[in-house]
């Protein structure tokens, strides 16, 4: 699997945590920054992130504080539905149901080792299409029409 990671200063230290992990599991990954624990703004990643994921073949791994931040800004753009997940059955159903194509954690919110599971869990996870698929296609003339 292909995953685009990006955080802010906020979620560094998670990021490389779970690029380290992801790697480790045999996943590329893309890491688009931030690079240090310098202040930097979180739209911006997010922004990285959706245009790659909008791009291509691939899944996208957003981490700031709370990762409330990284959700609203990533789903700004048409295509990407970003998923705040707290724990596996978040992350498992997101993938399900909604085919969310991004992840959003927050290092302020949830351990490591969770953060690991829940990645491992949302990048192992196909959408489930069928009646599902209906809904993803009204969420995208919604983004169409606005």
């Amino acid at each position: 699997m292909h995953i685009v990671l990006g955080s802010d200063h906020a979620g560094f230290a998670l990021k490389n945590l779970l690029k380290a992990h992801m790697e480790s599991l045999g996943h590329h990954v893309d890491d688009v920054g931030t690079h240090s624990q310098t202040s930097c703004d979180y739209p911006d990643i997010a922004a990285a992130v959706a245009k790659k994921v909008q791009a291509g073949d691939c899944l996208g791994i957003l981490v700031c504080g709370s990762g409330v931040g990284m959700s609203m800004a990533a789903n700004r753009f048409p295509g990407v539905r970003a998923a705040l997940c707290t724990n596996e059955y978040l992350a498992r159903m997101s993938r399900l149901h909604n085919n969310a194509n991004v992840l959003c954690l927050g290092e302020r919110i949830i351990g490591v080792d969770l953060a690991k599971a829940i990645a491992e869990v949302f990048v192992s996870t196909a959408f489930e299409g069928g009646r599902h698929l209906r809904r993803i296609e009204a969420i995208e003339r919604f983004t169409t029409t606005l």
